[in-house]
């Protein structure tokens, strides 16, 4: 399950919720969220592996991109999806129809034959259908407990970020790894034609514009 949570700017700025704090020691926060008083933003995005209850969250300082979608999954695989999975044949991605991973990008099929490649295993992808990216479950397992672990905190700093990623936990065991992404992501873009028809990308019979395989270009390559 992948996800990009609603991008935060990083500063003095007030985070709906409540925290308890001293009599006295209340944290003074600005009321309205100026793009010109931010010290930058955060854009968490999420993998979250629904067998295991445990997650990567990438945060992104630039742009959110194709590129940066599958970084955040390249990332995952790395800290979590290999060593849990070392003899894995093929990825199931579920992901939301729009945004940085949308249904129609060129870009989201073009950087994922890259994975692709790099692992030298199939991905298949399923998107939910529009309208009903709400029954995600990366939304009600990983995002929804972030949220209830960072309100009413002031997002002042990117470490700060991090740290209340990471440390987000519930009763039934999740687990968050947090990553810091400083690079800068190139937004606009563009694949050609003939970058789309190099690509080993295979629609299924059912509902084909959200359902699809992209396999490796070179078979018995050694996996990453």
């Amino acid at each position: 399950m992948i996800s990009l949570f609603f991008s935060r700017p990083i500063g003095p700025f007030k985070n709906a919720g409540q925290s308890y704090r001293k009599r006295g020691n209340a944290e003074q926060v600005n009321a309205y969220d100026f793009a010109n008083q931010a010290d930058g933003v955060a854009r968490p995005y999420g993998a979250y592996d629904v067998a295991t209850n445990q997650a990567v969250v990438n945060v992104g300082t630039s742009s959110d991109t194709s590129e940066f979608a599958v970084e955040s999954i390249r990332r995952w695989w790395k800290v979590l999806g290999k060593p849990t999975y070392p003899k894995a044949s093929r990825l199931l991605i579920c992901a939301d129809g729009g945004g940085s991973n949308s249904s129609s990008r060129r870009t989201w099929k073009f950087y994922l034959q890259e994975l692709s490649d790099e692992l030298g295993v199939p991905i298949t992808v399923r998107h939910y259908p529009p309208g009903t990216s709400k029954w995600n479950k990366v939304e009600h397992r990983l995002f929804s407990f972030i949220s209830l672990n960072w309100k009413g905190k002031p997002l002042i700093d990117y470490e700060t970020v991090i740290q209340l990623i990471g440390n987000t936990k519930t009763k039934t065991g999740l687990q968050v790894k947090a990553l810091l992404d400083t690079k800068e992501y190139e937004t606009g873009q563009k694949v050609t034609d003939e970058q789309m028809e190099s690509l080993r990308l295979t629609f299924h019979e059912t509902y084909p514009k959200w359902n699809y395989t992209i396999s490796p270009t070179y078979q018995g390559r050694k996996r990453a």
